[in-house]
């Protein structure tokens, strides 16, 4: 699918990203990510997926500039097209133009995101330390009730604002850790692997909130994972990665029923059947509106 053919079909653009490259500087230097070029259009789930260790999570840290020493961003270029018309030079962002685009612009969850908030703070502290660093001339009332809000807005009961982490489950915890990505209405959303180690009915109900939320609000997700089968479900999109490198990107239709690059065929190929003979993927996979409903 070509840029223009892409656009056309999920909207303008949003991030692009040209000939990125990121390189661990240790001895010898490891290229973790070679020359990616990718574009996220609005409103479009991107799933990126690939076996651990392809550079999946480095890409993502390259594209909100968090990645930390020994990792660089040695050439390319990333830009954020805003919703009021700027295009802003992700990379050439000063420290403090970068902390207002972080979170505002561009949110992400982290993998093992669950196991991040703050054992010793209850919830309700911890969004409002978001919303009190990024929106300083926001009530303490107002902020309140954002916060109360944003864990409507994810499924969680208001009521639990005042409980500690140790006091939900897993998938309350990411829940929350999805509010607080979500709680100064971003554009963009890179979700790095948000339901490992969630069990498979959990996962389920944090992949439709994230589908319901996403069409709701109307923000673009990059999701990350090396579940092909999950991907194929919820995404527009999927780029394939290989040693760094993007080396298939369709539609997710395209790539499952007629992949391109020897690797994503032996990808699909690794998933058992839950019908049938051995050795073939989910043929009764279904499309993301079987996700959404």
């Amino acid at each position: 699918m070509t840029g223009h053919e892409a656009s056309a079909r999920f909207g303008e653009p949003v991030l692009t990203a040209r000939n990125v490259s990121i390189e661990y500087e240790v001895e010898p230097p490891v290229l973790a990510v070679r020359d990616v070029s990718l574009t996220l259009h609005r409103g479009e789930i991107l799933g990126l997926a690939g076996e651990s260790g392809c550079g999946k999570t480095t890409l993502a840290y390259g594209l909100n500039r968090l990645l930390k020493p020994p990792a660089l961003l040695t050439s390319g270029e990333i830009v954020f097209h805003d919703r009021d018309g700027d295009d802003i030079d992700v990379v050439g962002l000063s420290d403090e133009k970068l902390r207002a685009f972080r979170w505002s612009k561009l949110s992400m969850v982290f993998q093992g995101a669950m196991n991040s908030l703050n054992p010793v703070l209850n919830i309700r502290a911890q969004l409002d330390d978001v919303l009190r660093t990024h929106r300083p001339g926001m009530k303490k009332a107002d902020r309140l009730a954002r916060s109360r809000e944003l864990l409507e807005l994810v499924g969680v009961d208001p009521d639990r604002i005042s409980s500690f982490p140790h006091e939900l489950s897993g998938g309350m915890r990411q829940r929350v850790m999805i509010a607080m990505a979500l709680a100064l209405d971003p554009q963009v959303m890179i979700m790095d692997e948000p339901t490992t180690a969630l069990d498979v009915v959990v996962q389920r109900g944090i992949i439709r909130e994230i589908m319901r939320l996403r069409e709701r609000l109307g923000f673009a997700v990059i999701f990350i994972t090396h579940d092909l089968p999950l991907l194929i479900e919820i995404s527009d999109r999927i780029a394939v990665m290989l040693r760094g490198e993007i080396v298939e990107l369709d539609t997710a239709e395209t790539v499952y029923r007629d992949p391109q690059h020897e690797y994503t065929k032996r990808l699909l190929s690794s998933f058992p059947s839950l019908r049938g003979e051995r050795g073939g993927f989910l043929r009764g996979t279904g499309t993301n509106q079987e996700v959404a409903s």
